[in-house]
């Protein structure tokens, strides 16, 4: 019995003494982090000046592998041509001056909040316009160090880069949008950038923007050259394609709309003055503001987009249209003018000719003493309009038959009169400017999509 109650009291006294190691180990954890710290990053231990050695620890260039996160686009403008994202930037170096005991795997890595307290790379965005850190609540960066020396560095910034554009096939066009980032005073002597293995950008998932699509980006490499040497640089290419249908609902069918309204001239009688010159010039400004709008939101450049042909053609129909009014105003004055000097003309003749059978008349019932007709030789003279009538109906008969025309044939059905050119003028219209219409249409499609399609 005393040898039974002698064990469970040597077994209590394991079980505290446990309990209190485990305890000790708990709380002697964090110190040694503390410890760990001090011990690699303490005064005269570590200098954050010298960058860190090459691989296994040779005296080359340090390798640097960068690894990207975008989280948003926000903007892409194509009058300042640039571009804003948000991005997770990380990259990731080793320096065996960091080196330290896990403690049996129980220190994973080390957290630190102050870059300054290790070497860092200096490495710059070379196209950014603009770009800050974030600092809600905390700042958002961290660097990890790792028992091997491995160190992870990340933070996020917000960046606004410049994208130049090229806009001939504006809006059936794509571009490509980069980000470039560059060592700024180390060689490639000293420092090489790489990008992560596997997976180095990844980007959010249903990303939006309002009127692109990013249909996939590429990783590259673009290291430059200058009298100081040569330096280490990445580059990401993001590809955006434009949505048409913005377009298409806010240009291209209200341009369309505007030509056809200013059609309907061809179709008001010509003696409607006020109604078609009030159309012509209304639609005529209506382009004219459409298109400054359009040129408004793009930058002024020095080639022909494809939405300025577009632009430029329905401007020029618009203006033809309210030409071709013009032209049938002066048609339809001028035929007045001849149709009242024809007027005037066939008065006069049929004057002249009932004179003529007044003095024939007259002469045939004339009479001598001895009862006797006075008769006249049946001779055509020169400049009788009755003879020029006869042996023009003569010709016109003795004519042979002609082969019918599509053309003329639907142009007699309208008078041959000077007053009708007007009215034909008017006709012709109706079917030459849709027709030319369409087939500017087909052309302008055809051309753009199939010069989108080789770009692709």
């Amino acid at each position: 019995m005393g040898t039974g109650h002698f064990f469970w009291v040597i077994f209590y006294f394991a079980s505290l003494c446990s309990a209190s190691l485990a305890n000790n180990a708990k709380i002697n954890f964090r110190e040694k982090e503390k410890k760990v710290l001090d011990q690699i990053l303490g005064a005269g231990k570590y200098d954050a000046r010298i960058r860190p050695s090459g691989i296994n620890g040779t005296d080359g260039p340090a390798i640097v592998r960068i690894n990207l996160f975008v989280r948003s686009i926000m903007t892409i403008s194509d009058i300042k041509m640039e571009y804003s994202v948000q991005l997770t930037f990380r990259e990731q170096w080793t320096d065996e001056r960091l080196k330290f005991d896990d403690i049996q795997g129980r220190l994973k890595y080390l957290t630190l909040t102050e870059a300054n307290r290790v070497w860092m790379p200096d490495l710059f965005f070379s196209n950014e316009k603009e770009g800050h850190f974030h600092n809600i609540i905390m700042p958002n960066v961290y660097i990890r160090i790792f028992p091997n020396g491995s160190v992870l560095y990340s933070i996020r910034i917000s960046l606004t880069l410049a994208c130049p554009m090229n806009l001939k096939l504006y809006p059936l066009d794509r571009q490509i949008c980069s980000l470039r980032m560059a060592s700024y005073g180390w060689t490639t002597n000293d420092l090489v950038f790489l990008w992560k293995e596997g997976d180095p950008v990844q980007v959010v998932k249903n990303l939006h923007l309002p009127r692109f699509t990013l249909e996939k980006f590429l990783t590259d490499y673009c290291n430059s050259k200058t009298n100081t040497g040569e330096y280490s640089c990445l580059k990401v290419d993001l590809l955006f394609k434009r949505e048409f249908s913005y377009y298409l609902i806010q240009i291209y069918i209200p341009c369309c709309m505007l030509v056809i309204v200013s059609w309907v001239s061809f179709w008001l009688d010509q003696g409607a003055v006020p109604a078609r010159v009030s159309l012509g010039v209304t639609t005529l400004l209506t382009m004219a503001t459409q298109t400054s709008g359009i040129n408004a939101s793009l930058p002024p450049v020095s080639y022909t987009k494809a939405i300025d042909v577009w632009t430029g053609v329905c401007l020029t129909f618009v203006f033809g249209a309210l030409l071709e009014f013009a032209l049938v105003n002066y048609a339809s004055r001028s035929g007045s003018n001849k149709a009242n000097m024809h007027k005037e003309n066939m008065k006069k003749k049929r004057r002249d000719l009932e004179q003529a059978s007044i003095d024939a008349a007259s002469d045939l019932l004339d009479t001598d003493s001895n009862a006797t007709f006075a008769m006249k030789p049946l001779v055509r003279h020169p400049g009788d309009p009755l003879a020029l009538e006869k042996l023009r109906q003569c010709e016109v008969h003795m004519q042979a038959p002609k082969r019918p025309n599509c053309c003329k044939t639907w142009l007699s059905k309208f008078p041959t009169r000077q007053c009708s050119r007007s009215k034909r003028i008017d006709v012709i219209s109706r079917i030459t400017f849709p027709l030319v219409f369409a087939l500017f249409n087909l052309v302008y499609w055809s051309t753009y999509l199939f010069r989108e399609e080789e770009d692709e």
